[in-house]
């Protein structure tokens, strides 16, 4: 089959992070996109975090019945309500939750789940239905319908990592990968590719649109380097892979740099056995690079501007297996941590254990929902050309 060269361009790593070649054929504005100055940060948790061993219904007999092992009790728990409680290793976040800045949304998901990670991961990053399949994602989209014609159109999404993840690719604009600016710079000012500057001739639409996104993304690379010089952070750090994320998405956004989403992941959420220990080193991970995240938005004056959402593909079954661990299940919590919440603490009610979908949490808020609301209320955009169709809002933000 015959591979058409212009798809292969757009959809490639290189002009996706485009990350090989200096300034050439213009010059580029180097003026900051106007918005409202609010800030998307996207948590990921890969894997299938078990949402029922972190937001624990620990007064719940049929919790413990289903997990005679698993359910956690006594020591295990910090407790939120009479009726709920945080794993032990979410003391931080526990913190936040008490200080009104966290938002909990239970059985989160969408019709007709699929257990597969790529395929569930997919869904949620594309935003599609259960049984369609979208080669954009859904910050992608938005980038396209909103941030084409504006300085640093791809600087406008970024994501902490060496690849691009599905959300962040449209099909004109393209987020930015990126470990951290600095690294980003010096590979574009790489001597061998300045002499690519001399090239100015392109009579294909494919090399004209490589150049095109190549020059855009060096010059954002630039606009990002020396802003991000401009701020120190203040905050100290956990020594892990998330930590060192947020620490590179503060110094960003308290440098006042123009970026609207910013996109991280923390893995190894996939505890088919051995959960207890995989997942409460994994949760304390994410709840204390939490808190250092958010006391540095705090500091900066930043954290109101700032709503932070924590998703994973799809929970874990309610029943847990023979090793120690649990399958692969459906709906789940989701979080949202910002000093602007209309609705901190338990947004809805703990899902039901005695109404199951062959085994599985049924969802009772469509994921979508929330990026609409997001979308709309957060980041003053048009869900619907995002998304494709409506959804009903929250009353979130």
């Amino acid at each position: 089959m015959q591979v058409n060269r212009r798809e292969f361009l757009k959809s490639s790593s290189l002009a996706s992070t485009a990350l090989f070649i200096p300034r050439f054929i213009q010059a580029f504005d180097h003026q900051s996109s106007s918005h409202n100055g609010k800030v998307l940060v996207v948590i990921q948790l890969s894997g299938g975090n078990d949402g029922l061993n972190t937001i624990i219904p620990y007064q719940n007999d049929l919790y413990y019945q289903s997990r005679p092992a698993l359910g956690l009790k006594g020591n295990d728990l910090i407790t939120m309500t009479d009726e709920v409680a945080f794993h032990k290793n979410m003391g931080d976040f526990a913190s936040l939750f008490d200080n009104g800045e966290v938002s909990i949304l239970n059985s989160v998901g969408y019709p007709n789940p699929n257990r597969s990670h790529f395929r569930s991961m997919d869904i949620w990053q594309s935003a599609s239905d259960a049984d369609k399949y979208i080669p954009t994602g859904w910050v992608g989209r938005l980038l396209d319908n909103n941030c084409q014609d504006i300085p640093y159109a791809n600087a406008q999404a970024l994501e902490i990592n060496d690849t691009l993840s599905l959300a962040m690719k449209g099909r004109e604009v393209k987020g930015l990968a990126l470990q951290n600016p600095k690294r980003l710079y010096r590979t574009t000012q790489h001597p061998w590719l300045k002499t690519l500057a001399t090239e100015t001739d392109h009579p294909h639409d494919q090399a004209a649109y490589l150049y095109k996104t190549l020059t855009e993304t060096t010059s954002s690379a630039e606009y990002l380097f020396e802003k991000s010089k401009t701020y120190r952070n203040k905050v100290s750090y956990p020594d892990h892979e998330l930590g060192k994320q947020l620490h590179q998405v503060a110094q960003l956004i308290n440098s006042g740099i123009s970026t609207r989403i910013y996109y991280v992941s923390l893995s190894g959420f996939d505890t088919h056995a051995g959960q207890k220990w995989q997942q409460a080193r994994l949760l304390k991970q994410y709840s204390e690079a939490l808190k250092a995240f958010t006391s540095d938005l705090k500091a900066a004056g930043r954290f109101d501007d700032t709503l932070i959402m924590t998703f994973s593909e799809f929970g874990r079954r309610v029943k847990q297996n023979a090793s120690g661990g649990t399958d692969h299940g459906a709906a789940n919590n989701l979080f949202l941590v910002s000093g602007q919440l209309k609705k901190p603490g338990l947004f809805n009610a703990l899902p039901d254990l005695s109404d199951l979908d062959n085994g599985d949490l049924r969802y009772t808020i469509d994921f979508r929902q929330v990026y609409a609301t997001i979308i709309k209320k957060w980041l003053g955009y048009d869900p619907v050309s995002v998304l494709g169709k409506g959804f009903s809002t929250l009353d979130i933000v």
